[in-house]
């Protein structure tokens, strides 16, 4: 079986779960608050910030503090549920495909649901930005290649860490303990983005990257965020962990 009919085995099994909603229902969460708080927009807690600027940001930073890394945590969890249940990672150990290929093709999947959400978020904005802006009688829409890379840079930030968090699911078999791990590391992320070695915390990348934008904005226009150490760290963290849960995937059923 190839790895691509693995991955859309993959996504047939999710498809009738309520994966969706898990996704969506944050995002809805998250710009219900910020149009009922539309007039705080225009005054940005950051001297220079625009208004639109600060619309942007306020919505994407809860996202990046805790619903995006929440979300990936219940994701990890109900992705490995799937095989743990009614004997289904004995079925797909069974098949003529190495447990590590199944570990990466559930990876990939996670990635794509990440990529869902954070669609979502990027797709509400502009109905969201409109409705702002007929409220407060200003544009707050700003430009679809300034929101688009932005949150595409969002989405890649976030892959360390969505690694990390499928690590974890794979080596605690718990369903309980293995949430709560993942949801208790991303409290730290707000401290850690505030020490030198913040680029060693995975959880902090997409949060990070919101303050920074929020920072460096009001200064020209112009965000900049130091590629080096965080590119080798991301890189070599995200290798490291799914390194080990292809290692750790389905080692207890296969004793």
């Amino acid at each position: 079986m190839s790895f691509l009919k693995l991955i859309g085995v993959e996504l047939k099994k999710i498809r009738r779960s309520h994966i969706f909603w898990i996704l969506l229902i944050p995002v809805i969460l998250l710009w219900i608050p910020t149009l009922i708080n539309y007039d705080f927009i225009m005054n940005p807690a950051t001297d220079g910030l625009s208004p639109e600027h600060n619309f942007f940001i306020q919505s994407f930073m809860g996202l990046a503090w805790f619903m995006f890394p929440a979300s990936m945590v219940v994701c990890t969890v109900l992705l490995i549920q799937t095989e743990r249940g009614h004997g289904g990672m004995m079925k797909m150990l069974a098949l003529p495909v190495s447990p590590a290929a199944l570990c990466m093709a559930k990876f990939v999947v996670l990635l794509l649901l990440a990529a869902v959400q954070v669609a979502l978020m990027t797709a509400f904005y502009y109905p969201c930005a409109a409705i702002a802006s007929h409220l407060n009688d200003y544009n707050l829409i700003l430009s679809p290649l300034f929101v688009l890379r932005e949150a595409g840079i969002f989405y890649l930030s976030g892959i360390p860490m969505a690694a990390v968090f499928w690590l974890i699911a794979v080596c605690v078999r718990t369903p309980i303990f293995s949430m709560g791990i993942g949801l208790a590391s991303i409290v730290p992320s707000v401290l850690a983005i505030n020490t030198k070695v913040w680029f060693a915390y995975p959880m902090c990348y997409p949060f990070y990257r919101i303050m920074i934008l929020m920072s460096e904005l009001p200064n020209g226009g112009t965000v900049h965020m130091e590629l080096i150490p965080l590119l080798p760290m991301a890189i070599g963290l995200t290798i490291v962990c799914l390194t080990g849960a292809c290692l750790f995937f389905g080692k207890s059923e296969r004793r």
